[in-house]
């Protein structure tokens, strides 16, 4: 299943945050977050994490980049589980990492959802030049 859309949400005074209905449903009731890219958390449903640490474990231990790529991405990752209501515990570390306060957003992107500061959230998107990103993804082979 791919995800799609976005969802502002607000982290509770106990780091709790609804994970929202379409998203739950493809999740499952447990699955992993871990440090994004561009200042976001990643999370993934349990069988494409177990997909993206395969790929991870296949990188050389001689190569240090690839070493820092490993740390980077499994140092933080963390299992979560859904309460009751739909909620999760967002670690303390990982809301820090995206600097996540009260209002947050939840953006499905394919393989992945991730959760972004509404603030940051807005700013990456207000200059987005998508002539210079289409021509980077011709560039990659993309064409539609």
């Amino acid at each position: 299943m791919l995800f799609m859309g976005e969802y502002n949400h607000t982290i509770d005074a106990k780091g709790r945050l609804i994970i929202p209905s379409k998203f739950r449903e493809a999740l499952g009731e447990e699955f992993v977050i871990s440090k994004g890219m561009d200042g976001c958390l990643f999370v993934y449903a349990n069988e494409d994490w177990n997909a993206f640490e395969q790929k991870i474990t296949t990188l050389p231990l001689i190569n240090k980049d690839a070493r820092q790529f490993a740390r980077y991405f499994l140092s933080g990752a963390t299992s979560v589980e859904l309460d009751k209501q739909g909620r999760i515990l967002l670690p303390a570390n990982l809301r820090s990492f995206a600097e996540l306060d009260k209002e947050v957003m939840l953006v499905g992107v394919g393989s992945r959802i991730e959760i972004w500061s509404k603030e940051k959230w807005g700013s990456i998107n207000e200059d987005v030049d998508m002539d210079d990103i289409t021509a980077s993804m011709a560039d990659l082979g993309f064409t539609i």
